[in-house]
């Protein structure tokens, strides 16, 4: 379909395999303090991080098609940003889906989580729902448990915090106990774009493919409108994924499952949804139909649920409706993003795409592998010394 640019698809996948070789181990360890920034890890990925550059020109040095060039671009979406400003470190999300494809879990990424839930019990774990935390309890700069939304209190030696970043920052703890994550603070911080979505049952088969992205017909001003304006497009830009075409657990039988996602500005914008979330529905009813095979879609659909970024915050304590979190700017990365062990208070790690290494569910997974290990080695070393202690003739029980 590109004449002339195989060879420049050839020289972008071994590039890019380098850089992803190099980037991996930054991804799976901790950055605590800046003289990780020194170490070995780093020195050998700095050439080829590409960090100061774009997404849209290290894509440029490759292709010479607009039109390519937004076909590998639209990744950067996943970290909530343009492409136009998005470091060109990240052209490695479009290298891997090339590299190694895309992977859908049977019945749905829940149930990853249920398998997650199951693993738990069999180490004897509980997982509780519907108890919703209302706060962090803190005594003495040391986190100590929980108290939840009925008025129970759960002792915790340890808490590990899964919560959207910026809601569990001006949610979960007393007033005047963050200082560096004041409320002032997080809301100086920057944040990615948020999303609408349309969430469709429909009758009959859906002729697309899995994935299908279609652009606006000017995609850098859609972009800039979403990300740097503060603006809803006229002419926008959606994804449809249709997990029906090889999941036949998603729907009823001779049924299918359709979610839409436009991106749009997060809740910093002046855009009042109360007003604008029933246009943009339409709006977004009105682009599928215009896809070949949809023409008739309104009439097909049986089940509808839209999400405007008032909904992200107010059902789902998405901060600012930011639904790709804090942004993954220069200064919003690696040691400059909120540290898996977190700073503020003792006994407390964080996971999620508000934490090193960032947003993304491989990512996301990451960060939790990294937080699970700095949390055994904390208490490795903690009951250490509880048996240094007892040995020492205190007659400390152990």
């Amino acid at each position: 379909m590109f004449p002339g640019n195989g060879i420049g698809y050839k020289r972008f996948m071994a590039e890019e395999q380098d850089k992803l070789d190099r980037v991996i181990p930054l991804l799976q360890r901790p950055f605590q303090s800046v003289g990780d920034y020194v170490k070995k890890d780093v020195l050998h990925a700095l050439p080829k991080l590409h960090a100061t550059d774009t997404v849209y020109n290290r894509l440029s040095k490759y292709f010479d098609d607009e039109r390519l060039r937004f076909a590998f671009a639209f990744q950067a979406k996943y970290l909530g940003m343009s492409p136009w400003e998005c470091p060109g470190t990240f052209t490695i999300l479009s290298f891997m889906e090339h590299r190694y494809g895309l992977y859908h879990p049977i019945g749905g990424i829940n149930r990853v989580l249920t398998a997650m839930a199951k693993i738990i019990s069999e180490y004897s774990g509980i997982v509780h729902t519907s108890c919703g935390v209302k706060r962090v309890l803190v005594q003495n700069g040391q986190a100590c448990g929980l108290l939840l939304e009925n008025g129970e209190k759960v002792e915790a030696d340890y808490v590990v915090l899964g919560a959207d970043f910026g809601s569990a920052m001006t949610q979960l703890f007393e007033p005047g106990i963050l200082k560096r994550y004041s409320p002032d603070k997080i809301s100086r911080k920057r944040y990615s774009c948020s999303t609408a979505m349309l969430y469709l049952g429909v009758d009959g088969a859906v002729e697309l493919a899995h994935h299908s992205v279609h652009f606006a017909d000017d995609y850098r001003l859609n972009v800039d409108e979403l990300t740097r304006l503060g603006k809803l497009s006229a002419d926008a830009s959606i994804y449809v994924h249709n997990p029906s075409v090889l999941d036949p657990t998603l729907a009823p039988a001779g049924k299918s499952s359709l979610y839409v996602l436009m991106p749009v500005p997060n809740l910093t914008a002046d855009i009042n949804w109360k007003q604008e979330g029933e246009l943009v529905k339409q709006d977004m009813m009105e682009r599928l139909q215009r896809i070949p095979g949809l023409e008739n879609l309104p009439q097909r659909i049986e089940e509808s649920l839209f999400f405007s970024p008032l909904d992200w915050r107010n059902k789902l304590d998405v901060y600012n409706g930011a639904t790709f979190n804090l942004a993954h700017n220069l200064g919003q990365m690696m040691y400059m993003r909120p540290h898996n062990t977190f700073e503020e208070v003792k006994g407390i790690w964080l996971v999620g795409g508000g934490t090193h290494p960032g947003s993304g569910l491989p990512t996301i997974f990451e960060s939790a592998k990294i937080s699970v290990a700095l949390l055994k080695e904390q208490d490795r070393a903690a009951r250490s010394k509880v048996v240094a202690t007892g040995f020492a003739g205190t007659g400390a029980s152990l």
